[in-house]
């Protein structure tokens, strides 16, 4: 299930999105790239965790988000 698209340059955006994998519910968030021909295809960078996790990874967005305040 698509999620959100977050653009990260004029080629490439970043894809959130939950999937299942192997029985398990995963927050998958990648990068993916134009491949010249205005459609989009997924890259090798990203990060794919479970989704029992995901509030762990909140909370350290979160500290990172204060950090960025910071500076």
């Amino acid at each position: 299930m698509h999620i959100a698209t977050i653009p990260k340059n004029a080629r490439e955006e970043f894809r959130v999105e939950v999937q299942d994998y192997k029985g398990h519910r995963l927050l998958n968030i990648r990068v993916w790239f134009d491949d010249g021909s205005g459609e989009y295809s997924p890259g090798k960078q990203g990060i794919a965790l479970r989704l029992d996790l995901l509030s762990d990874l909140c909370a350290a967005l979160e500290k990172a988000a204060e950090l960025e305040g910071a500076a």
